[in-house]
């Protein structure tokens, strides 16, 4: 009851307020209950509609934030009540203390929901991420102007490890954009992180097991270009960092931890604080652009090295994507200081992509991963090219100037 009471608190909700969120749902149960006859021409297990207006009356009367998933498919051009996929659904309730992370039929939910006073009709079903039984149909008088299946759906960094084909235990994706998101496959069984990062769920196709994976966030990647640009001005443009960086053949001994909110996995340190550490009159502006690329890279080796701990699995290659991903110096750097190869898609959108797999598979466009994989091109690798001892007295330098960082800020 203390953690109901918690929750409650947190999200700002009165008694009346939950009061009128339970009298909403159950409203909205008896215009749209579970077991409804199927709407026309579409099968048992769709969707089912309700009108514009309920459900707004629903989610602004909601004790608990709405989740991505429930939107989607209804603000975008379905129009409809969608079930909420797996891979979000149990994460987030998950983390919510609502399901175990690892089971499929949450049956803690109505034991932890009951504690917080949260209607379980206010919660979608849970189904696969690419599901064959069809999540609904866009309407015919859509934007779309024709009936077509919705049945694939995936958060963010989840697309993009199904879009860079990291099906196998042991492959990683990192997406490069303002920070970064490093997804590591596990199996169809969980591995609870001891080294600071996140155990997630990954994807579900079909009726297949889930697949869980390990999950490391980096707040300042490609922002700390933007802050040398915007800041600093640096340049006018983010590309031109590289051109910076080119202009001198090492840092000058110097490194830039970017922690201006903190650190992030794994560390997960709110009193650290960024740093220019190392710095001598020597020191010009390319220098400082160079340490700002490296940055980028020596973070994803922090996540890499405690993904490895974790799972007991050694990376062989690195799947990239992102904005990134086309500063060439940046990913030499990056496979220099990982031992490993970097590889770059032919179709850096992995998110996008990994949403069409999806949905592809659910209809039976590709047959299976082994098609995905075949689909899936290479554009670029890059291999390590630094020697070892170098390789370590560079991350051993970055170690240290992370440690200078952490405890800036008095906690209360």
């Amino acid at each position: 009851s203390e953690m109901g009471n918690m929750i409650k608190s947190l999200f700002g909700k009165k008694e009346d307020k939950m009061d009128a969120a339970v009298s909403t749902a159950d409203a909205v149960v008896e215009a749209a209950p579970e077991a409804a006859a199927p709407v026309a021409d579409q099968p048992a297990a769709g969707p089912v509609h309700v009108s514009d207006d309920t459900f707004e009356e629903l989610v602004l009367n909601a004790p608990v934030p709405v989740m991505v998933d429930f939107w989607a498919p209804w603000c975008g051009p379905c129009r409809m009540i969608a079930p909420i996929v797996e891979d979000l659904a149990v994460k987030y309730e998950g983390r919510a203390v609502i399901a175990k992370i690892n089971t499929d039929e949450n049956v803690d939910v109505a034991t932890n929901l009951g504690i917080m006073g949260i209607p379980r009709q206010m919660l979608p079903r849970v189904v696969p991420s690419s599901d064959p039984d069809i999540y609904g149909y866009t309407p015919v008088d859509g934007p779309f102007g024709a009936r077509i299946p919705v049945c694939g759906d995936l958060g963010d960094q989840q697309a993009a490890l199904v879009g860079q084909t990291c099906y196998s235990p042991g492959e990683a994706k990192n997406t490069y954009g303002t920070g970064c998101f490093m997804l590591m496959n596990t199996g169809t069984e969980p591995i609870p992180s001891k080294s600071g990062l996140l155990t997630t769920l990954a994807y579900k196709i079909g009726n297949r097991p889930a697949v869980y994976a390990l999950e490391g966030s980096i707040a300042i990647t490609g922002a700390l270009v933007q802050w040398l640009r915007d800041n600093l001005n640096f340049f006018d443009d983010s590309p031109m960092v590289e051109e910076f960086a080119k202009e001198v053949e090492d840092s000058g001994g110097i490194y830039f931890v970017p922690a201006f909110s903190g650190l992030f996995a794994p560390y997960w340190q709110s009193d650290a604080r960024g740093a220019i550490v190392g710095m001598t009159r020597y020191i010009n502006k390319y220098h400082i652009s160079r340490p700002a690329l490296e940055a980028t890279a020596h973070q994803t080796r922090e996540v890499l090295d405690a993904m490895n701990k974790d799972s007991g699995v050694q990376l062989k290659a690195l799947k990239v994507d992102g904005g990134m991903v086309y500063n060439e110096t940046l990913m030499q750097f990056q496979s220099d200081i990982l031992g490993v190869p970097v590889v770059r898609p032919k179709v850096a959108e992995t998110t996008a992509l990994g949403a069409a797999y999806a949905a592809g598979l659910a209809v039976g466009f590709w047959g299976n991963l082994e098609d995905l994989r075949e689909n899936w091109l290479v554009d670029a690798t890059w291999d390590p090219a630094m020697e070892m001892g170098t390789r370590k007295e560079l991350y051993q330098g970055w170690l240290k100037a992370v440690k200078r960082t952490m405890g800036w800020v008095e906690q209360e």
